[in-house]
Order: structure tokens, then C-alpha cells, then sequence
């Protein structure tokens, strides 16, 4: 019985109907496009500064998927040193954060490059530095072997779990993969956005690896975008829109692999619309950037100290919780009492905010932002 695509007669001849796509793709088309003009026109500091916030959200996001979460200083940092961009104070990277910088970057930086079976390898090596997913060791850097039993993506506690999806056995994973990158390396005729909605499918059905297929599928689909707009700068994040349509993201997964055909209709619409969503999302990070430059050119005359300037980035760059005079002497590095003078002096230049709270609990805000 038939209860996966991978187990069809035709697979991996996906078709799809162009009629239902025809709206759909080119407004999207259009709207890549008008996006890259837009973030040309900021010059290279702001463009930069839209890259570094676009990557950092790709790379926390994709994580958070799978529901890993990453430091986003660390990652910040790693990404900025890797491609050069002045970002402040440089921190150390965990090796973990390092490598999925690494693979992401290798993914949209060389995307012109051929994807082969030693490039995943790498990509995969690197995702799973310590050869362990949590406590469990697995293969890295290498197809599945299946020696614990078929790989299959389950939910629900122990002795209730729920099977979503069961692979293609592992003594099929040489022949999967060999037509699955000589299909992505060829320059066929077909739409690059739909080859990546494609791509990003067709990886992630045939799970390779014992681990980190999600978001090496999504590392895949974002080369396959940036080779569609010839470029390796990135002003948009599809994983950051698919963590907040998670769900609907798994469901439309399992709806295609268990389909009684292999039309992928579906799929690609879903794609598309999540795509056209992460592009309308970067209208945000186009006025995150724009904020940002605007408040250092509206305060240019003003003198801070490297902590407060430091943290004055830090909360233009989106951080997450509140801020409190105990966490700006943790992340400062400083006496509490260093950190109170900080805060006090920012309060009273009319840079930071109080909350409404107070007590031991007070907290402040960009002042700036309450009409940003």
C-alpha cells in the first residue's frame, strides 16, 4: 500500500497546475524585485546594515523551528565578522552558533557554486559540531545509516506517539540524492522561486541525515532564491515567515507527502504566499534600518560612553525582554551601580524611557521608539 510519495511509481516527477500560479508568481516576482531595488537605493552602510539584520533572523529563526534557540549577540557577531561589516563589539561565538552561521552563509554567499553530496556533508558536519543531537549520537557528515530503525518524524509522549512521516530507507539514499542534486544543478526551465519551493520539498522528503534535514532544506531553498535574483545579498528571511506559520508549515508537509499523487500544486502555493510575506516583512527591516540611522544622525552630537552605546544598538537591533538595570550590568559587564549612573544619565538626555512599573522591577525603553 501507498502511503508516502517517495513510494509512488512516478516518484520524483513532481507536477504542478500553472494555471493556479499564474497570479500568484508573478506578483511575488514582483515584489522580489521591487524589494532589491528598494534596498539598492540605501547605499552601502544601510544596506549592510539590512544584511546583517536579515541573515541574523534567517539563521535564529530557522533554529527556532526545530526549536533551538540561539544567542542572537553571538550570531549577530559571527555573521558580521564573517562578511566584514562593522557591527561593534565583536563577540566569541560558540561552536554551535559558528556553524550554522557557516552553512547558511556558504548557502547564500556561494550560491553560484554547485551543491554536491560533500558540500551537505560540510553543512551537516557543521550543524553538529560535538557528532551528538542533545544526548544522542548520531551520523554527521554523511547519509543515515538507519541502524536504529527507519527514519520517521513522530509526536506525542512515549508509548503515544503519533507517526507524521516515514522516510525512504537509507539503502535508497545514493540514488535519491544523486538525482536530486544533478536536478538541482541543472539549469532547466523553470522558474527559480518555484525550483526552490520544489528543492526545499524535495530534500526534506527524502531526509538524509539523521538530523538537521529541516534546516538544511531551508539553507537549500534560500541558495536556490538567492541564484534567483543573481545575488548573494539577503533582505528577506523565509524561515523567520515559516517560524510564525510553524504550523501551518508542517501541515501542508505532511498533506504533500502523504498525497495521492504528485501534484505539488499546493505546496507551491503555500510557498509563494509565504515568500510573499517574508518579502513584505522586510519593509520592516527596511524601516528598522532606517530608524536606526536616523537616531544616531538625530543624536550625532551627543556623548556616550561605549556601554551606553553599545546598548543603544542593541535595542535599535530588536531586544528581546525587557531592560533592566541588573541585565545592562550583566551584558556590560559592569558594578550595578555603573549600570544605574548609565541608565540615570540616558533617562535624564531623554534617551531612555521608564516603564510604567517600578520598584525592584523597573524597566526603560528607547524613548525614540514609542513613535517608531
Amino acid at each position: 500500500m501507498v502511503k508516502y510519495i517517495h513510494q509512488l511509481p512516478e516518484w520524483p516527477t513532481f507536477t504542478w497546475k500553472p494555471e493556479k500560479l499564474s497570479r500568484l508568481l508573478p506578483a511575488v516576482r514582483h515584489r522580489q524585485g521591487r524589494l532589491f531595488g528598494q534596498m539598492q537605493a540605501l547605499g552601502f552602510p544601510l544596506r549592510q546594515e539590512a544584511i546583517l539584520k536579515t541573515l541574523t533572523e534567517d539563521v535564529l529563526k530557522s533554529s527556532e523551528i526545530e526549536g533551538e534557540i540561539l544567542d542572537r549577540e553571538q550570531v549577530r557577531s559571527s555573521i558580521a565578522r564573517r562578511l566584514g561589516i562593522e557591527a561593534g563589539a565583536v563577540l566569541p561565538a560558540d561552536r554551535h552558533v559558528e556553524g550554522v552561521v557557516e552553512m547558511m552563509l556558504d548557502a547564500t554567499q556561494k550560491f553560484r557554486a554547485p551543491l554536491t553530496d560533500e558540500r551537505l556533508f560540510s553543512w551537516h558536519a557543521a550543524l553538529f559540531p560535538t557528532g551528538r543531537s542533545g544526548m544522542t549520537r548520531i551520523v554527521v557528515g554523511a547519509w543515515r545509516d538507519d541502524r536504529t530503525g527507519p527514519m520517521q518524524v513522530v509526536s506525542g509522549a512515549f508509548g503515544k506517539e503519533r507517526i507524521h512521516y516515514e522516510a525512504p530507507a537509507a539503502d535508497r539514499l545514493g540514488h535519491e540524492m544523486s538525482a536530486f542534486l544533478e536536478w538541482f544543478n541543472d539549469c532547466e526551465d523553470i522558474d527559480p522561486v518555484l525550483k526552490a519551493g520544489l528543492a526545499h520539498l524535495w530534500f526534506v522528503t527524502i531526509h538524509p541525515f539523521d538530523d538537521g534535514n529541516g534546516r538544511v532544506a531551508r539553507a537549500i531553498a534560500d541558495m536556490a532564491l538567492a541564484r534567483s535574483e543573481d545575488s548573494p545579498q539577503r533582505f528577506y528571511s523565509m524561515s523567520a515567515q515559516i517560524r510564525l506559520d510553524r504550523k501551518g508549515y508542517y501541515d501542508i508537509l505532511e498533506r504533500t507527502q502523504k498525497a495521492p499523487d504528485l501534484d505539488v500544486t499546493p505546496w507551491l502555493e503555500w510557498f509563494l504566499q509565504c515568500l510573499d510575506r517574508a518579502i513584505e516583512g522586510a519593509e520592516q527591516t527596511l524601516a528598522d534600518v532606517l530608524f536606526k540611522a536616523e537616531f544616531w544622525k538625530r543624536h550625532a552630537g551627543e556623548t556616550f560612553n561605549d556601554r551606553q552605546r553599545d546598548m543603544i544598538n542593541r535595542l535599535l537591533d530588536g531586544f528581546e525582554g525587557k531592560l533592566t538595570s541588573s541585565k545592562y550590568a550583566i551584558i556590560e559587564k559592569c558594578s550595578p551601580d555603573t549600570a544605574l549612573r548609565d541608565i540615570t544619565d540616558l533617562v535624564e538626555h531623554g534617551i531612555l524611557q521608564r516603564d510604567p512599573a517600578g520598584g525592584r522591577s523597573t524597566s526603560y525603553h528607547l524613548k525614540d521608539q514609542e513613535t517608531h
